[in-house]
């Protein structure tokens, strides 16, 4: 009798071993399954946001109800098992089920979070480049004027501190949802900085100008081209005129400094003095007046050869060009006054 219940519960005994032994290599052949394959194969991509702080089981759970995994469990397990808990980055990914788990958990911890575009176009000012930054949801327009216009922040990047105006390069950055005002700035003066090469900065030591003092005429270039393919022509007045000591007399600059300009430039804003107003100070205005292209900086770097000193806009965004204020005012009252 005795012999029949050891008998009995050897086999009870080894017929759980065998249950339990069955039972975990489906468990794993079944999470296994789970970790290497797409719930979705055709599923579209989504949004899917992690927040500062949330829990693993508060993700699980997120990428279970939006239809992304198929297994909440399973994601928490093998997320423990890689002792990747703690590491989940938080920010908005695009996500889809034709992802597998693996590929999504890789995501998260290389923290591949959605991008924004922003496009900078050329010849944009500071505060039309801080109200487009705002809109798209990046920082405030108020912080990323404060920031362009701190001495201490200026200086760091090795910029006369007047303001960034100028260095902001304009083209088009990505960036995460919310990115704050440093970051956005940094970006685009590194960027100016790859631009603006080595090549470009012996080509001003030899013409006897400053970087700064590039920027701010590349600026002025900018601002007065319609057909670009005016730019290095126009270059070419401003330099001769600075050789001759002339007063560079652009409109830009005088609105520049004028603020809460109405968009009608009158003779008695021509007549303010401010360090931007050119038809009043001798040279270059004290910094940029905008925030110039390649081609504009390259254009204040290689002017085209010629005589010209004076031009004016034929109202089709080209420009006439004189030698002589004989020849200017003709064209003045050819092209503005519709005077023959």
């Amino acid at each position: 009798m005795e012999k029949n219940k050891i008998k009995i519960l050897f086999i009870a005994f080894f017929t759980l071993v065998i249950f339990l032994a069955v039972g975990g290599f489906l468990f794993f052949q079944d999470i296994s399954s789970f970790v290497i394959e797409p719930f979705k194969s055709s599923a579209k991509g989504k949004v899917f946001s992690i927040k500062p702080g949330q829990s693993l089981t508060a993700i699980a759970q997120n990428l279970e109800t939006e239809s992304i995994i198929s297994n909440k469990t399973y994601f928490k397990l093998f997320t423990r098992y890689k002792k990747a808990g703690k590491k989940l980055q938080a920010g908005e990914y695009i996500l889809s089920a034709s992802k597998s788990p693996e590929q999504i958990l890789e995501i998260f911890l290389k923290g591949k979070v959605k991008l924004y575009r922003i496009t900078i176009p050329e010849g944009m000012n500071i505060i039309e480049i801080a109200t487009l930054v705002e809109t798209l949801n990046f920082c405030s327009k108020e912080e990323f004027i404060g920031l362009c216009h701190d001495k201490a922040f200026i200086v760091s990047f090795g910029i006369p501190p007047i303001s960034l105006e100028g260095y902001l390069f304009p083209d088009t950055y990505f960036f995460p949802q919310k990115t704050d005002c440093k970051t956005v700035i940094t970006t685009m003066v590194a960027h100016f900085n790859t631009i603006f090469t080595k090549e470009w900065r012996e080509q001003a030591k030899i013409m006897g100008f400053s970087i700064h003092q590039i920027v701010t005429l590349a600026s002025i270039i900018e601002k007065e081209t319609g057909d670009a393919k005016e730019r290095p022509l126009i270059s070419s007045v401003f330099h001769n005129r600075l050789k001759k000591k002339m007063r560079l007399e652009s409109d830009p600059t005088t609105i520049y400094g004028i603020k809460n300009f109405d968009g009608n430039i009158k003779r008695k804003h021509l007549k303010m003095v401010t360090p931007y107003n050119t038809y009043q100070i001798k040279g270059l205005p004290i910094g940029p007046i905008a925030n110039p292209g390649a081609k504009s900086l390259s254009a204040a770097l290689n002017p085209s050869y010629s005589e010209y000193l004076f031009f004016v806009s034929k109202k089709d965004t080209t420009h006439k060009f004189s030698k002589t204020i004989q020849e200017h005012n003709k064209a003045v009252r050819k092209y503005q006054l519709r005077k023959k």
